[in-house]
């Protein structure tokens, strides 16, 4: 009792005073009530970065794994209203990294800073979670779970539910139902889930074919499982823009995958953000996009794809850009090292005419990663724009993935511009195009451009009919893209709007 009153005064008195009590107990007291002092804080952190989870297993193919439960805790916690959490593309940036969580939250300018490890031996897979408080590195709270595989899923929201419940988060009747809402009780099903979203998050054409493969033998598996449904959505409209195939069949199957997904559970945020996608990118239903788009943030405010690709398949194209410029930020909040969403944000100020504010974005791209091709393919554009030709030909040096290939290509259009100035470099680039579609999806609004810029004003026509055939991804954009620019004036470009359902 005399220890606990010693502490509890101790815990009244200025901490300069504490110096002044000697000896052993003093060191004992001090470091109690410094414990007591830190540890029962009443305090509501706001914000969070959940660091990937380690994968300590022998085996790295469990990768999936670890990243999995990391990305689906970060779904979980970002469902609480007053909690801002960072997002996947953000925080798996440091990945493999040994970062001090001190350092990492002031990086990322959050509040608390979630780091974790799994290993599975066998059957059994333990996971260690750790909360710790940015201001003062101290530990808020730890927890060790040990499960078997069959019962590994839910385990990211049993984290979540202990994490929320520390930092005394609260969430609505219908919030709460959302929060407790089974996925699956296969555990082959949620394997596959999971090993799908690690294959989608890669975003190449094979990763993404794999990432299809997986979602499909997911819900074989368990054929009522709505979340898998919609990941299968989001893999067919994604690989829409990286011709994987002609857009329009992998939108057709995205549209299936988010309708079943909805017919299971109408109050799953992606299934919601899955059709709004479909619905702009196949259909041209700009209107029920936006209901689509704005039901997902409604039921998840903190989900950065959600913000994004609102910004990006509805607003943009629609020429509402200042909102589209207002969802990027918001999406920027979530996931502020996000390559995709900074070059697009860049892309954004471009259309709107602010290119001086592009700057800020695209150079934290470069900055992240110098070699990122989406960012060099627009400052490729923008320099032809600007018929800055011998600064677009050095960004071209990026677009191409075999190294030979791209330095071929770029010899060959400095000869071809230094001989024929930008009609020899046209000229260039659309044989370039031609030998693609030999091996790939070339789309049709890119063989547009090059026609463009060569006064063939039929064939660009041509061109764009085709394109909004098949619903290529840079069509999509035709509105506000300043690459059309030289085609506007003419009868067939209003026509294409109005196919398109944008009034010209």
């Amino acid at each position: 009792m005399l220890i606990i009153k010693a502490i509890q005064d101790l815990r009244r008195v200025p901490l300069r005073v504490h110096v002044l009590v000697g000896g052993a107990v003093a060191v004992l007291l001090v470091a109690t009530a410094l414990l007591l002092r830190w540890g029962a804080s009443d305090e509501t952190l706001d914000s969070i970065a959940v660091m990937p989870f380690s994968n300590a297993s022998a085996n790295p193919n469990t990768d999936y794994l670890s990243d999995g439960i990391t990305e689906e805790l970060i779904d979980s916690l970002s469902q609480f209203p007053n909690l801002r959490v960072m997002a996947r593309g953000t925080v798996f940036r440091y990945k493999g990294r040994q970062d001090e969580p001190r350092k990492v939250g002031s990086d990322l300018k959050v509040a608390a800073v979630v780091t974790g490890r799994l290993i599975q031996r066998g059957d059994i897979v333990t996971v260690q979670a750790d909360l710790v408080r940015v201001a003062d590195g101290f530990e808020i709270w730890s927890e060790h779970y040990n499960r078997r595989m069959a019962d590994v899923f839910g385990l990211q929201q049993e984290i979540a539910k202990d994490i929320s419940e520390k930092l005394n988060l609260r969430l609505s009747g219908e919030q709460q139902k959302q929060f407790a809402r089974p996925s699956t009780e296969s555990q082959q099903a949620y394997q596959l889930y999971l090993e799908g979203r690690y294959f989608w998050n890669q975003r190449t054409p094979e990763s993404l074919k794999k990432s299809i493969k997986r979602f499909q033998q997911a819900v074989e598996a368990e054929p009522t499982y709505a979340v898998a449904y919609a990941g299968l959505a989001d893999a067919f409209y994604v690989s829409g823009g990286y011709e994987t195939a002609e857009p329009k069949a992998l939108y057709a199957q995205a549209r299936e995958a988010a309708k079943k997904a909805l017919q299971l559970d109408d109050s799953l945020a992606e299934a919601h953000a899955a059709m709004g996608s479909v619905k702009s990118l196949l259909e041209w239903d700009w209107a029920g996009a936006d209901q689509e788009f704005k039901r997902a943030i409604e039921l998840n405010p903190g989900d950065a794809n959600a913000h994004y690709f609102y910004a990006c398949m509805c607003l943009g194209p629609t020429s509402r850009l200042d909102e589209a410029i207002g969802e990027m930020k918001k999406a920027l909040n979530l996931d502020p090292m996000s390559l995709v969403i900074n070059t697009n944000l860049a892309r954004m100020y471009f259309f709107a005419g602010q290119l001086e504010r592009a700057q800020e974005p695209s150079g934290k791209v470069l900055d992240l990663d110098p070699a990122f091709v989406p960012l060099h393919a627009w400052r490729a554009g923008l320099y032809e724009r600007k018929g800055m030709y011998e600064q677009a030909i050095e960004e071209s040096r990026f677009l191409q993935p075999a190294p030979g290939l791209a330095t071929r290509r770029v010899a060959a259009l400095r000869r071809a511009y230094a001989g024929a100035g930008p009609r020899g470099y046209w000229q260039t680039q659309l044989g370039f195009l031609r030998a693609d579609q030999k091996t790939k999806y070339v789309s049709p609004s890119t063989l547009a451009v090059a026609y463009t810029n060569l006064g063939d004003r039929d064939a660009a026509f041509q061109c764009l009919d085709r394109a909004v055939e098949e619903r290529d991804d840079v069509v999509h954009w035709i509105k506000v893209n300043p690459a059309f620019d030289p085609l506007r004036s003419d009868p067939r470009f209003a026509a294409i709007l109005r196919r398109m359902n944008l009034s010209p």
